[in-house]
């Protein structure tokens, strides 16, 4: 079976070449039959002769045609280009779902000795590859010891066994390949019910904003402020909450907005999505520090709940 990277190489290399072929046979023909046309034009008479006019007339005539054939042809090679990205995308996420449902269950992982690495991961020629891995799947490896982060607050009772510091890792999603603690958190989280429904729901609308081109790695929101995001978890709306939509991204915010009103699976996920972020955050915030605070506005989810939260007009 051939692989999904042939595959993409085949639409995107073979069918611009055919497209730049029909468009310089199309333009060979025009060119012969303006040739032909010229050739049998009878000649002007010798009081007219030619004019600047005409002949200027003329060349924008001829060359008209062949404008608007190659400029065809590139907009026919970019929309091959943009299926190609979107038919490749979709492979990814069936094949990591594929190896979700084939990896051992947590408990026998942990009884097999972790091997040593035989090669480094490969790495990502851009974050917007690793915008690409946001599909949940198990770690790798399993490690008993984890990186302990300073975020402090003990975990509340509406997030049950899962501790601030998984919950967060869980909705920055992976790194790259090589991300096992990051793939240990997602998969703790995963077995948390509010925790899991959370994640799918930013991994829905993630994938259905980078079909726009739009990734969070490619977002600078503004400096976080805990005590905004304080007073949103406790009910505050209005104005004076307006500044926690820091993303200004006008493209992003334009193109979400756009979405939003012509596309109703988007919609539908983007409100489902915002819905289980503010139930998330009220029971987040209780004891939460401001460390932890600032810690979670850095995720890509939340970097997604800015964007969209700002489109829909959530902050006003």
């Amino acid at each position: 079976m051939a692989s999904p990277n042939g595959a993409r190489t085949a639409v995107l290399d073979g069918d611009p070449s055919r497209i730049a072929a029909i468009a310089g046979i199309i333009s060979a023909i025009w060119l012969v039959l303006v040739g032909l046309f010229l050739w049998l034009m009878p000649a002007p008479a010798p009081e007219t002769g030619f004019t600047a006019a005409g002949i200027v007339g003329t060349g924008i005539a001829i060359c008209m045609p062949l404008a608007l054939i190659w400029l065809a042809a590139i907009m026919a090679r970019n929309m091959q280009q943009s299926r190609a990205e979107i038919l490749h995308l979709q492979t990814s996420i069936a094949e990591l779902r594929k190896t979700l449902a084939q990896r051992p269950p947590a408990a026998a992982t942990q009884m097999q000795p972790a091997a040593p690495p035989t090669e480094e991961p490969r790495p990502f020629a851009s974050r917007r590859e690793v915008s690409r891995l946001i599909v949940p799947q198990p770690a790798p490896q399993s490690h008993s010891a984890q990186q302990s982060l300073p975020l402090g607050g003990a975990p509340t009772a509406t997030e049950q066994q899962l501790d601030r510091v998984d919950l967060i890792r869980a909705l920055n999603f992976p790194d790259d390949e090589g991300d096992t603690a990051g793939f240990a958190a997602l998969r703790r989280a995963l077995k948390d019910r509010n925790a899991r429904k959370l994640v799918q729901a930013s991994q829905d609308v993630l994938t259905l904003l980078s079909q726009d081109g739009i990734y969070m790695d490619d977002l600078l929101p503004d400096a976080p402020n805990p005590a905004l995001w304080r007073r949103f978890a406790g009910g505050e709306r209005g104005a004076t909450i307006a500044p926690l939509g820091a993303i200004r991204d006008r493209d992003a915010l334009a193109l979400s907005a756009a979405r939003m009103r012509e596309d109703t699976i988007f919609r539908d996920s983007v409100h489902h999505f915002l819905r289980k972020f503010d139930l998330m955050l009220a029971g987040f915030a209780d004891g939460a520090s401001d460390d932890a605070l600032l810690a979670m506005a850095e995720t890509r989810t939340a970097r997604a709940f800015m964007l969209l939260g700002r489109a829909t007009g959530t902050f006003d």
